[in-house]
């Protein structure tokens, strides 16, 4: 068992819930997990929930989120088969959605089935064990969870050996891509028609990609200059 659970390193982002919490709370935190797992395990295809049962959890940890999900929480959960086979979950706790101001609230009342949903219904092929649950925290409040793998084990292209003829091609397939999901989730008849056949969105995305750069190196200009006067700190070589 101890064996298993140096499987899960301590990067930075990701901490153990044994390093995070008393002895106590971290078994409370264990039942929890467990018992999400067990209620989200309903959310996945029938053949699928039988996989799942093959793993047991191993050990649990606290996950630092990206910029776009700040101050929700995420969890990362190792399974184990009974013959020492891996699998990495990460449950990520799922809000309503920023558009519900301007497009009206979502049909879905569970915000992880919304997410899953999005994710099925604009991608040809999705995570097997995307699935969703809603359980109250261990601190009483309900949450809503989507869970998938952390890592899916798909091929990603190495764009840092990339030459410039094989970066526009990689960006043209990244490009029709994303398309053909706006198609499958929206109006592709309208999106056609908005687009029309001149340059004019293509130049339009470009400038924006340019500008946005720009406000990054701004951005980044700034912070340098607030740690540099000593206005905030920040760690470096993370």
């Amino acid at each position: 068992m101890d064996g298993q659970r140096r499987i899960i390193s301590n990067p930075p982002l990701i901490v153990p819930v044994e390093e995070v919490f008393s002895e106590i709370a971290a078994d409370e935190l264990y039942e929890w997990v467990r018992g999400l797992i067990g209620k989200y395990r309903r959310s996945l295809q029938t053949d699928r929930r039988h996989l799942l049962a093959q793993y047991t959890l191993v050990q649990a940890a606290r996950k630092v989120v990206g910029v776009g999900s700040v101050g929700t929480r995420a969890w990362i959960l190792l399974m184990v088969t009974g013959d020492g086979e891996p699998l990495v979950l990460q449950a990520k706790e799922a809000q309503t959605s920023v558009l519900s101001d301007y497009v009206g609230k979502s049909r879905f009342t569970n915000q992880g089935e919304r997410v899953v949903a999005g994710q099925r219904l604009m991608q040809a092929t999705s995570d097997i064990f995307l699935g969703w649950q809603r359980t109250p925290s261990p601190d009483g409040t309900d949450r809503d969870y989507y869970v998938r793998q952390l890592r899916d084990w798909k091929a990603s292209a190495e764009i840092e050996q990339m030459v410039p003829a094989s970066m526009a091609l990689y960006g043209c397939l990244c490009g029709w891509t994303l398309a053909r999901a706006h198609a499958r989730s929206g109006d592709r008849v309208a999106i056609a028609s908005y687009l029309g056949k001149s340059e004019t969105f293509d130049s339009a995305v470009a400038d924006f990609s340019a500008s946005y750069a720009d406000q990054n190196e701004r951005d980044h200009a700034a912070l340098q200059e607030a740690v540099d006067t000593g206005r905030t700190s920040a760690l470096t070589g993370l």
